[in-house]
This record gives C-alpha cells, structure tokens and sequence, in this order.
C-alpha cells in the first residue's frame, strides 16, 4: 500500500486542483496509483504532458496510471491511446468525489477507462473547500472556472467549458475558514477571473467580490487576485485599487500582444490604447502598482512592426514581470490555420521581449533600495513584498508572518535584507 503519487503540469489552477484530488482520493483510500494533471495551453505542453507520463510509468511499473487535466479533456483519445495508461478522466470528473470512488476500486474496466464527458455542459462550478495549499502563508480560492472567450489561438475553453462562478457567499465563508486557519494572505484565482459573476443572479462583477471580501473579512491582511483581463475590468475593482490597501498593488494583465492588428486576428476585446490607458490610471490610482503580463511572440503575420509594438509596450505599460510564450500552433484553432511565423523568427523575438523584461525587474529591484516593505514569509529565510517580490532575510523570521523589512540590497532577482 502506498500513497498516490501527483504531478501537476500548468497554471496555478491546476495546482489548486491537485490538492482538490488529493483530498478526494485520500478520503476513498486510492493507493499504489499515479495522477498526471495536465496541461494544454500550447501543443509543447502536451508533448511534456506525454513525456511525464512515461517518466511516471517507468519510475513506478506497478501502479495505475491515472490522467486528467486540460490536455485530457481536449483530447482524451490522445492519451488514452497510450500503453502506460489506465484510466482517463476529463476536467468536471475530477472534481467529483465519485469518480475517485471508482478509481478507489481494485479494477478499472475498459468500459470506464476513458471518463470524459462534454465540458460545455457543465454550468456550475463547485467551491472546492482546498484550506490552503503551497506554503502555510498563502492560500488560494477557486472563484471561477471555463472562459466565454473564443481567442484565436486558445484551446483553454474546450478544455475547461464556459464561464462559471462560485457565488460570493460560498467564497466569503471560505475564506473566513482560511483568516481563522491562521493564513494572512488570500488569492482569488480563475480561468478567466474579470467574467466573475456574469452567470450569478443580478450578474455582479468582480469588483462587487472584492468589496464584499474586504468588507465581510476584516481579519483577512491580504487580499490578491490572479490574471486578469483589464478590459473587463469594473469600476467597483479600480475603487477597490485606488482606497483598499489590503488589496494587493500587483496585478497580472493578459495582455498577449502589443499590436491592435494582431490583437484583431488573436479576437482579443482591447486594443494597445485600452492596455496602456488602463496601466496608467491603476498606477495613478496606486503608484506603487506593479504588473505581470501575458505576452505572445511569433503569433501567425506578426512582421517585424508589430513584434516592435508588443515590444514597446513593455514599456509603456511599466511591466515588471512578464511570462513571454513563443506562439506554437493549437490543433483546431483558428490561429493555426494562418500563415505562420518562421521558427527562428519567433524564437529570437522571444529572446528580445524576455530580455526586455529582465531589464524592467532589475530596474524594479534598483528602485526599492533603501525602501521598507511589508514582507509575507514564505518560509523562514524567503518573503515577499505587497508587489510579489521575493526577499531574502540574512536571519530566520517566523513562517506565514507578515514582518516590516528595509531594503539593503539586490541578488539575482531577489531583494535582500539585513
């Protein structure tokens, strides 16, 4: 007998689901089994999602083989397909603890092996109950779950369905649980976060949320929400930014292009002006605002122009940290059916955006010598500040407290203090 073994491919979320599994599979008593959630952004995830899965199957030859995630759902034969797998379960299958039930059992017919059913029928998502997960600081609530959104190049929709809230009472509740658990800082996470709420009664928005948190959990020191979709997002959430100082001055924006062209042919819902526009007002509502983005180089037509303006726009919208993906085609998306960039193009544009970015986190680290900051420790030598920066302390701090710190200095990417 022993415990299962998980491996999480992805975002955020996906972890956010593991530890979901990892309860309901530890409450049937699933042993001597292995979980691959996967990942399908680009078809290089589902490459690795393939080579994890034979990686797991020769370190543990005995065990069932279990796989779920994106990749799963969109397309199951794929993987099923493959000798080192037994069983198949798509996205909502995971998150039932009947599925687990069945997997509990000594023998997974041929008839259930591949349980995947149709995403785009699910209309409501589960609050899972996860009391935290990652280090005992932080904690993360699921809020929202699927995209209404057809982006061009984007395979997420058919792997997580349409749109779906958890209603703010259930995420109120939960976190009240969390502040009582001891954890000082919350995220509020989703698949496409700024759409919270369009499928509740009376279609609140996400700002509406946030309040709601802030105002119902005074407790609660840290509130942080994920990526979102700045075009979307309301005027109760720029409130929230310019007065709550428990809201977190770090937002990650999705942003994926710098060019309104590409923008059109990606069917994103903003234009360069609508990014920059939106940076510049959140910075002057918070000035010590900070932004991650979603950038994507070498999207099918991109010239040589229009990498420059997602280039320039770096700048222009003061992005710190930036997650720079080279376009690789989707099966079955639009995008892959354009005329496509030359390999080496897109790879070298990669290179100058990343590079681009690391110019603007050093730049940030420079600025914050000599300044103090509120630091949440991770663990006892490693923090990070209200902008996500990661500190690291010269002497042991307690875990999961939030301490003051005053810069001394920089190493790697890392703020240090005395």
């Amino acid at each position: 007998m022993s415990a299962p073994v998980f491996s999480t491919l992805g975002c955020r979320l996906n972890a956010y689901e593991t530890e979901a599994m990892k309860e309901l599979a530890g409450s049937v008593g699933l042993d001597n089994a292995v979980v691959v959630n996967t990942c399908a952004v680009t078809a290089e995830a589902v490459r690795k999602a393939r080579q994890e899965i034979r990686r797991l199957r020769r370190e543990n030859p005995g065990a069932r083989l279990i796989v779920t995630g994106c990749a799963a759902q969109t397309e199951p034969e794929t993987f099923s397909a493959m000798d080192e797998v037994d069983a198949v379960i798509g996205n909502t299958e995971k998150m039932q603890p009947e599925t687990w039930r069945g997997m509990a059992a000594d023998f997974i017919g041929r008839t259930e092996a591949v349980q995947v059913d149709d995403i785009m029928s699910v209309t409501e998502t589960a609050g899972h109950l996860i009391d935290g997960f990652g280090t005992r600081s932080r904690a993360y609530v699921q809020v929202q779950n699927g995209c209404d959104h057809r982006c061009t190049f984007c395979i997420i929709p058919y792997g997580r369905g349409n749109s779906r809230s958890v209603p703010a009472g259930v995420v109120v509740e939960q976190i009240k649980r969390l502040v009582g658990k001891g954890f000082n800082e919350v995220v509020l996470t989703g698949v496409d976060l700024t759409s919270w709420g369009a499928d509740l009664p009376a279609e609140p928005k996400l700002g509406d949320l946030v309040m709601r948190i802030l105002k119902l959990v005074p407790d609660l020191p840290r509130l942080r929400i994920s990526s979102i979709d700045s075009i979307e997002v309301d005027e109760n959430l720029m409130q929230a930014i310019a007065t709550e100082t428990r809201l977190m001055p770090h937002l990650h924006l999705s942003l994926q292009h710098g060019d309104d062209l590409i923008l059109k042919r990606m069917k994103r819902r903003h234009l360069r002006d609508d990014a920059i526009r939106f940076a510049e007002e959140a910075r002057r509502l918070r000035p010590d605002m900070t932004f991650g983005a979603d950038i994507i180089a070498g999207f099918p037509t991109e010239s040589a122009a229009a990498f420059e303006n997602s280039l320039k726009l770096v700048e222009e919208c003061h992005l710190t940290w930036l997650h720079v993906f080279p376009y690789s085609p989707r099966q079955g998306t639009p995008a892959a059916r354009m005329p496509q960039v030359n390999g080496k193009d897109i790879k070298a544009r990669a290179a100058r955006l990343r590079a681009a970015g690391e110019a603007r986190v050093a730049a940030h680290l420079e600025e914050q010598q000599g300044r103090t900051h509120r630091v949440l420790m991770e663990n006892p030598r490693m923090g990070r500040t209200e902008q996500f920066t990661e500190v690291v302390f010269g002497a042991d701090r307690e875990e999961g407290a939030i301490v003051d710190a005053t810069v001394t200095g920089v190493k790697g990417h890392q703020l240090t203090v005395a």
